[in-house]
């Protein structure tokens, strides 16, 4: 595994830069986390990690997509959803995709989006981006699922609940201190906590007698 260094670089720029994008990102995090989002600018970024406001652009289409990474995560979604055979029943794709997202995409890597998450939450524009981005990748999981075969109303409510699993076993990752717990430990927690809730309560009105009948809304025998 490569490990990180953090570096200013300085001096010429050569035209193949193959770590350019490593470099962009931990520049601008850096700069994000000392002087605020706001305040950083794409050559400032640029100045920093010792390349091209043309190379920035390149590979971010603006600052905050440092933080968003584009439309990566719903393309991988979306990949996986189809790569998944069709004889996989909802629930299982759902697993095995949210392993796979947190496997591939944050084991390893908590501190780095530990920073990410202060500055996100230190920037209201950035927190809207951030709801539009989960709200993207619900509308893409939703499609799969419409894709497979699923009618609307399900798909919808599996692709909301996946991403809301996934966002509340984030925030639980990155708040704690424990080393030894992966992020998919806590997605599966978070799937039986939400399976637990719904198997306890009684959406409004279910086993409640109907006027002038019994619970199942058969009319009332009286003997």
């Amino acid at each position: 595994m490569m490990t990180r260094h953090v570096i200013t670089y300085t001096g010429g720029v050569s035209r193949w830069q193959p770590d350019a994008r490593e470099r962009l990102e931990r520049a601008a995090i850096e700069l994000f986390a000392a002087q605020g989002f706001a305040a950083t600018t794409v050559p400032q970024i640029t100045a920093r990690a010792g390349l091209t406001t043309r190379t920035f652009f390149r590979h971010f289409a603006d600052k905050r997509e440092v933080l968003f990474g584009g439309g990566e995560i719903t393309e991988f979604a979306a990949q996986i959803i189809a790569d998944t055979p069709a004889s996989m029943d909802p629930l299982a794709l759902i697993v095995n995709g949210l392993r796979t997202v947190a496997e591939s995409r944050f084991d390893g890597q908590r501190e780095e989006f530990r920073q990410r998450r202060a500055i996100i939450l230190s920037d209201e524009g950035l927190m809207e981006r951030d709801r539009g981005k989960r709200a993207a990748l619900a509308e893409v999981i939703r499609d799969g699922f419409v894709g497979r075969g699923l009618d609307a109303k399900t798909a919808t409510l599996l692709a909301e609940s996946s991403v809301t699993v996934l966002h509340v076993a984030l925030n639980e990752w990155l708040d704690s201190d424990d080393d030894s717990q992966t992020l998919f430990e806590l997605i599966l927690d978070a799937l039986a906590s939400l399976r637990g809730a719904l198997a306890l309560t009684d959406p409004p009105g279910a086993g409640r007698p109907a006027p002038g009948g019994s619970a199942c809304g058969a009319p009332e025998v009286r003997r």
